[in-house]
């Protein structure tokens, strides 16, 4: 997540299910909205405030337009710009998942980008009606403590922590957004009803943790065997803590399994934008060879989404990681994950 600012999923699907009258009662508001441009943009941001501030420094420096930062959980900016309709005093969206794009793309809040922002990543990251680019790439995984569960036991799908035989050893974080787009692939692969009975085989089996930061330090304390994670967060936590105090390890499901679903962080101008120029700018510089560098060689340990462009050298090249892709258009928006959530029991 980008914020230690966690928004309950089940708060959000009630929001998003009341969203038709949100956005008839925003859109009469729209007239009394400001309006004319500046020379600041404003940017709400759920990726880690460390990566956006160096992106914004860097966009600051060469071009010198402002950046006025919003920070918090990319679903809490999502629900946000859902409620504020044509009025969002946001220029720019930027946030860790897919899923929250398409939400607000099909809700026709999203400008469309040109063919010059957007040919500059390959297309599978990107919206497919162009509303939307992509930026970096971060994938599902498991820590492990190898003194409590070896390598030839780990599962070979995230279906199986539904089994008994993982009754108590299972850390998971199901408020976390990261969590969701898993969730969402395991409804595009396997269906509704699966998905609802693998969460909760989950439920049952799993220590439940307020984020993936917890999960990933519990599983490294030893307090549980495995934890569902992003793999990000287990580099960050050895970056913290040293190699050294790194007595856990990180696990990638073999096979395109959908515990190891790609996920995409992108970014988006709002439709409502009174500055698409500057707006458009900034987007532009993100996709840029100079933006990408500054993702590959930050602390956040994601891949830039760029062809050319290498990640830090502490993560393992893609062909290891082996991901599931699944389409943007297939994983859908958050909807159906946080229901299910909810109805399982674990949100």
């Amino acid at each position: 997540m980008g914020t230690t600012s966690k928004m309950r999923l089940g708060a959000y699907v009630r929001a998003a299910v009341a969203l038709a009258s949100v956005l008839f009662a925003a859109a009469t508001l729209s007239a009394c909205s400001s309006g004319g441009t500046s020379n600041a943009i404003t940017l709400y941001s759920g990726q880690h405030p460390q990566l956006t501030q160096a992106l914004v420094s860097a966009f600051e420096k060469q071009t010198g337009i402002k950046v006025q930062v919003r920070s918090d959980d990319g679903i809490v900016l999502a629900d946000e710009i859902l409620q504020e309709g044509s009025s969002s005093p946001a220029d720019v969206y930027l946030t860790e998942n897919s899923p929250e794009l398409m939400m607000l793309t099909e809700h026709h809040l999203l400008a469309k980008l040109p063919a010059s922002v957007t040919s500059r990543i390959p297309s599978r990251f990107n919206s497919p009606t162009g509303n939307w680019v992509g930026l970096a790439l971060r994938f599902s995984a498991l820590a492990y403590d190898p003194a409590l569960v070896s390598p030839a036991r780990l599962p070979k799908s995230v279906m199986d922590l539904a089994q008994p035989q993982w009754k108590g050893k299972v850390a998971i974080s199901p408020t976390d957004s990261d969590f969701v787009p898993l969730v969402g692939a395991v409804i595009a692969t396997y269906g509704q009803a699966a998905a609802l009975n693998w969460l909760k085989g989950l439920k049952a089996n799993s220590a439940i943790y307020q984020d993936d930061e917890s999960v990933v330090a519990a599983v490294n304390r030893g307090q549980s065997a495995i934890g569902v994670i992003n793999q990000y967060y287990w580099y960050r936590l050895q970056l913290e803590v040293g190699k050294k105090s790194m007595h856990s390890k990180l696990y990638f499901f073999p096979n395109q399994d959908v515990g190891g679903i790609e996920n995409i962080s992108g970014v988006a101008v709002l439709a409502s934008s009174r500055n698409q120029a500057k707006a458009q700018r900034f987007v532009s510089f993100l996709v840029s060879d100079q933006a990408q560098r500054i993702i590959a060689a930050g602390d956040d340990f994601e891949y830039p989404a760029r062809a050319g462009v290498p990640p830090n050298p502490v993560l393992p090249p893609l062909s290891e990681v082996n991901p599931a892709v699944i389409n943007v258009v297939s994983l859908g928006n958050d909807l159906p994950a946080g229901k299910l959530l909810q109805e399982s029991g674990l949100t």
